[in-house]
């Protein structure tokens, strides 16, 4: 799979696993929410890893000043992911926790889809890297067959 086909499809799974995660957390269906987070998290980390690869293939200075704006807020949101899980882990034990979590779990899903359309203007602004041992608009021919 190549970095930016897993980072696409990693992160559409987050995104449709958090849409999960609210809808299950709204309708207090512990069992699947639990469940869901999880699986979130997993996918989270996931999208990470193949992001990291496909920053490797753009020249993201060229971007220009969301760059920075985008790299500064994908780090704050995955920090921002551990305030609804320990608010969640809280709130079976404390119930009053309950609209505390639930705001940190706004708060996150807000981050995050701000992340993803900032990381999207990023990527549009940005020029690709050529690729290894090929000049920038050079083209490549297979080795013809003899």
């Amino acid at each position: 799979m190549t970095p930016l086909v897993g980072f696409l499809c990693f992160l559409l799974l987050t995104v449709a696993l958090l849409g999960g995660v609210v809808l299950t957390g709204r309708a207090k269906r512990r069992r699947v929410h639990v469940p869901l987070v999880a699986a979130t998290l997993v996918s989270l980390g996931t999208t990470i890893f193949f992001a990291e690869r496909v920053g490797r293939l753009f020249d993201l200075d060229s971007a220009g000043v969301i760059t920075p704006i985008h790299l500064a807020l994908a780090k704050l949101t995955t920090f921002a992911y551990l305030l609804p899980l320990v608010t969640g882990i809280w709130t079976t034990r404390r119930p009053a926790m309950f609209r505390w979590h639930r705001r940190f779990a706004y708060a996150v899903v807000a981050l995050t889809l701000a992340t993803a359309a900032t990381g999207t203007w990023m990527l549009l602004g940005a020029r690709r890297m050529p690729a290894l041992g090929v000049e920038a608009g050079a083209q490549v021919h297979a080795p013809r067959a003899q």
